[in-house]
């Protein structure tokens, strides 16, 4: 990293006058008013090329940010390569129809524009990525978690959502992890969870009836030193029946936190991952 003591947040943007003041007072304001430090590639000095500058960036840096705005093809790349290298990363963008729909559960900021509603809403996204950096740093375990697409299934009497969480563990420390007994995962009681087609055992959070735990046994106990796995878990839940009183909608929208919880021989780890999913019938 490039300090021990501030998170550093690499920004991947389009390199256009029009940005320079979203990304001066906009992104690098805020971040160092929540003491990140926060820079673009041209603001730095390096001797290789850009684009192997602009993956050693994204490889050591905490978080990324990332202005989707236009749709640039660079910025699209290099979001892309952060997301295959398992990277926080908060997507920003001036009109929601520039993040395509695969990249809407990842975590995003639509503002109107202005430098003011960028500041008032990239700032508590960036709180929750410096917790995350710190909970990544404490923990010998760290948890991070893909969607896929939802698919939506229209029958006459029910539309049914469906879609693919991929949790992926990996060990950060330089020893092999404590024993993984189990993993449970605290979803809205609406959703039915299943693991390698299995449909995972399930109990109310006596804490709050509208919570289900269900628990999902591991496929791999423990981890060597940077060793990492995943699990597949399938989410489905029944989004309108014709019995409902309620209008059908083209599509539907699952947004919250996700709680999940490792319990380990060393005690239990504690996630809470920010999830988007959008559900919407596939034309063929």
């Amino acid at each position: 990293m490039i300090t021990s003591l501030k998170p550093f947040a690499f920004v991947l943007m389009p390199f256009d006058d029009g940005f320079n003041d979203i990304y001066k007072l906009g992104i690098k304001q805020t971040a160092e008013e929540k003491g990140v430090i926060a820079e673009r590639v041209d603001e730095q000095h390096f001797s290789e090329t850009i684009l192997e500058r602009v993956y050693r960036q994204i490889e050591n840096c905490d978080f990324v940010i990332a202005e989707m705005s236009g749709q640039n093809p660079n910025v699209f790349y290099e979001v892309g390569y952060a997301h295959a290298k398992n990277k926080l990363c908060t997507l920003i963008t001036r009109d929601a129809a520039d993040i395509p729909f695969d990249l809407k559960h990842h975590p995003h900021v639509v503002y109107d524009g202005t430098i003011s509603d960028l500041k008032s809403k990239l700032g508590p996204k960036l709180d929750w990525l410096i917790a995350e950096t710190r909970k990544q740093k404490d923990q010998s375990i760290v948890v991070s978690a893909k969607s896929g697409s939802g698919n939506l299934e229209k029958e006459e009497y029910r539309h049914v959502g469906s879609f693919t969480l991929t949790l992926d563990l990996k060990n950060m420390t330089d020893r092999r992890s404590p024993e993984i007994d189990a993993i449970y995962i605290r979803a809205s009681k609406e959703w039915s969870l299943s693991c390698q087609s299995n449909p995972c055992s399930s109990n109310l959070d006596e804490s709050d009836s509208a919570i289900k735990i269900s628990l999902v046994s591991p496929s791999l106990k423990r981890l060597a030193s940077s060793a990492f796995f995943q699990e597949k878990i399938e989410f489905k839940r029944t989004f309108w029946t014709k019995w409902s009183g309620e209008e059908p909608q083209e599509e539907y929208k699952a947004q919250g936190s996700l709680v999940v919880d490792v319990v380990t021989s060393e005690g239990t780890l504690n996630y809470n991952l920010p999830l988007e999913v959008i559900f919407e019938e596939f034309p063929f």
